[in-house]
């Protein structure tokens, strides 16, 4: 994938994830509500190539509106994730040369990669993963809405325990899929499938779409290092 394409599906994809989490803040407060009406507004720009330049630029000033509204990044990793694709996007958009332009799209690169492997690691380290115990708490004492059908599944010790095992083999190496085209694209494809697996389950929505749109800067950069 050349730069200039996956710079315009990053784009096509962010917009998407903006689009999705706009729409619930508009039967906020007025403020709020108008935040996010102009956020709205700017990814549909965003959407259709209108302007992306500055369109990007004035999506990261209002991300600091939005900060400011609620102390913080109030999604967490989402949002985090969301202000660091949007930040890259526009730094790249700006960028004086193509060499600059390849040193942030690549760090956006390596920051996905990073997400994946340190969550691995975070969760190997840490005994109640290893054991199964802390997916089986999620599934019984989860703060979201699930069904109690889908709590059932912590009467399940020993599956969970491998589904544990097997969240964390594959975060952890997920970096030894960039080695070639064909296992990145299958990493990629099993990630996409794990965070819609939370979107649905879980409602953590936000996650899928924010995640993909970062994958457009990892395929560019597998082809820049190991397709040369």
């Amino acid at each position: 994938m050349n730069m200039d394409v996956a710079i315009r599906v990053t784009e096509i994809l962010l917009a998407l994830a903006f689009l999705q989490q706009s729409v619930e803040h508009l039967v906020a407060a007025k403020y709020e509500r108008t935040l996010f009406a102009l956020r709205i507004v700017l990814s549909l720009l965003l959407l259709f190539g209108i302007a992306t330049q500055w369109v990007s630029l004035l999506l990261v000033v209002l991300g600091l509106f939005v900060l400011r509204r609620f102390q913080g990044p109030y999604n967490g990793g989402s949002d985090r994730m969301s202000l660091l694709i949007l930040c890259c996007l526009c730094g790249v958009l700006f960028a004086p040369t193509d060499q600059w332009r390849e040193y942030i799209f690549g760090y956006l690169a390596l920051q996905l990669v990073l997400s994946y492997f340190i969550s691995g690691w975070v969760k190997i380290t840490n005994s109640e993963w290893r054991n199964g115990r802390a997916l089986q708490d999620v599934f019984r004492f989860s703060a979201y809405p699930v069904s109690e059908a889908l709590r059932g599944w912590a009467r399940y010790p020993r599956l969970l325990c491998f589904m544990s095992w097997m969240v964390m083999m594959f975060e952890i190496l997920f970096p030894v899929s960039l080695l070639t085209q064909s296992s990145l694209i299958a990493a990629l494809v099993i990630a996409a499938i794990f965070h819609f697996g939370n979107a649905c389950l879980f409602g953590l929505n936000r996650f899928f779409w924010v995640w993909l749109a970062a994958y457009p800067s990892i395929l560019w950069l597998q082809d820049r290092i190991f397709g040369m």
